[in-house]
């Protein structure tokens, strides 16, 4: 029931997104914006430490606007219709199954767009793909959560810029460890503590999400 629950929800909202499209082109404009003027800045960039800074930099603010809009998107009466039809347990897990999609797609454009413009510097692809996936299910878990919260509040995006600061610092920096690993010659199973870390903290946000939610979603 769970499944069919999160299932429907996670095409419905794919569906509202080819249908608006404001959402997804907003981002990508951004991302691809930020980049052409990084790569305007820079002119070019001498070594990895500031690739893999600037390339975190850059997903961190478009991971936050493209989960901001979770929540605040809904409207009261939308929101309603959820209540009468699907358990807050489905919501919530639906919407980060969404926002990983979103997050994997946009991730991958960046990483695309990112080594056209500012240079090679990847070493270890596997390493930094495995980094950028767990990354983006990270964003995209943790973010959807506060995104609940700050949407509860009339000053949802300041509040969601303040309580997101410390919850994805330490995801972020486990990141770029990983990632700085594999713009040299680190290996897959050298850094495998870190990759379990990464998922651990995912695992840990999205069981606190599936036992708090359903008392947010009851107020």
């Amino acid at each position: 029931m769970l499944l069919t629950e999160i299932k429907y929800l996670v095409l419905k909202d794919v569906k509202l997104e080819f249908k608006q499209r404001y959402a997804i082109n907003g981002i990508l404009l951004y991302v691809v914006s930020t980049i052409f003027v990084s790569y305007l800045s820079f002119a070019k960039i001498i070594d990895s430490a500031t690739w893999n800074s600037l390339f975190w930099i850059i997903m961190l603010f478009a991971a936050v606007n493209a989960v901001s809009k979770s929540f605040v998107q809904e409207s009261t009466s939308r929101q309603l219709y959820y209540y009468t039809v699907a358990s807050p347990q489905a919501i919530i897990l639906s919407k980060m199954l969404y926002n990983f999609i979103l997050m994997g797609v946009l991730s991958l454009l960046c990483l695309l767009v990112f080594t056209s413009l500012m240079g090679e510097f990847v070493v270890n692809y596997p390493l930094f793909i495995s980094s950028l996936l767990l990354g983006s299910f990270g964003f995209a878990s943790a973010l959807t959560m506060i995104a609940a919260i700050a949407s509860r509040t009339n000053n949802n995006f300041a509040l969601m810029a303040i309580l997101s600061f410390p919850v994805v610092m330490p995801l972020l920096l486990t990141l770029m460890k990983v990632s700085s690993a594999a713009l040299s010659v680190g290996t897959m199973a050298g850094n495998i503590k870190y990759l379990v870390a990464l998922l651990m903290l995912n695992i840990v946000v999205i069981a606190l999400s599936y036992v708090l939610f359903p008392y947010l979603w009851r107020d």
